[in-house]
């Protein structure tokens, strides 16, 4: 029986003792889940006229937009994370301490406060009043809530991804930015050219994990109302019903499907990228060295 520094390797009975376990848990697992689907069976949520919804023109279309919606979400709020992320660190970095301070603390803020509190607040307490009492423009001209989702996302994600690229920027050896100081490189150029370069390539699976969680986070969306996937998801299972019967099991199991590939193909892009980054020639390939050339006669 072998040790390990971290913990002793389990004898013959303990062994014997964690695959029962095992068993016992995976079965207890499978009754629930058995259950579970035994009791939506017999409420009629697995029955072929629940899943006919799905055929109509219109259900599909709801979900087209709602998908749409989602993606633009994502995209604008995932690039404005990133933008806004560099200087949230380059500020929280910086050697002017107020600058430093200021970043410091609308990270740690915002990193605390509940998305959905941030995406709440700005579409009720800030944007809403911004437009009727600030700019004295009509308050039954409602404004698009997207706005307020994306504001919330790029903040909270912002946040985070300052923290990624921070701890990219700490990690890269001391001696290349003091190399670039050496060479007569202002700070500014040492930063953008030698430190977050190198950042964002060793922290890229950190930072597209993060823009995963933007992706599954926009369907905070549905508490302002926004017609993202979520909110599409409540409107059809809400509205439309199957003798006497409202279809929540299929369109459940349908908008997480599609949430699930959204995030599978976001993974997928992250691997691909970090895959070809390995690849990727580094360095300075040496020139080959030719024959010297014969000397020319006097």
């Amino acid at each position: 029986m072998s040790a390990s520094v971290l913990y002793d390797a389990p004898g013959p009975k303990a062994r014997a003792r964690n695959v029962v376990y095992t068993v016992l848990g995976s079965l207890l697992v499978l009754g629930v889940l058995a259950v579970i689907v035994w009791r939506l069976h017999s409420q009629g949520q697995f029955n072929p006229e629940m899943w006919d919804i799905f055929n109509y023109s219109g259900i599909r279309q709801n979900i087209l937009d709602g998908l749409l919606a989602t993606l633009k979400v994502f995209a604008l709020a995932g690039l404005f994370s990133l933008l806004f992320s560099v200087v949230l660190a380059v500020g929280r970095l910086s050697d002017h301490k107020p600058v430093s301070w200021l970043c410091t603390g609308f990270i740690e803020i915002f990193r605390s406060v509940p998305l959905l509190i941030t995406i709440f607040a700005l579409w009720i307490g800030i944007l809403d009043n911004l437009w009727s009492d600030v700019f004295h423009l009509p308050g039954s001209i409602a404004i698009n809530p997207m706005w307020a989702l994306v504001l919330g996302l790029t903040i909270y994600n912002a946040c985070v991804q300052a923290e990624v690229l921070r701890a990219g920027v700490n990690s890269v050896p001391k001696g290349q930015a003091e190399a670039a100081y050496a060479l007569g490189m202002r700070k500014t150029q040492v930063m953008t050219t030698i430190l977050l370069p190198q950042a964002i390539r060793a922290m890229l699976p950190s930072i597209i994990s993060q823009l995963v969680v933007t992706l599954k986070d926009t369907s905070l969306g549905y508490i302002i109302l926004f017609p993202e996937l979520l909110q599409t998801a409540r409107l059809i299972s809400s509205n439309t019903t199957i003798d006497g019967d409202y279809p929540y099991v299929p369109t459940i199991i349908v908008i997480g499907a599609i949430y699930i590939a959204l995030c599978l193909a976001l993974s997928s892009l992250a691997n691909w990228i970090e895959r070809r980054g390995r690849r990727g020639k580094t360095g300075i390939t040496p020139a080959k060295a030719e024959e010297p050339a014969e000397e020319a006669a006097v």
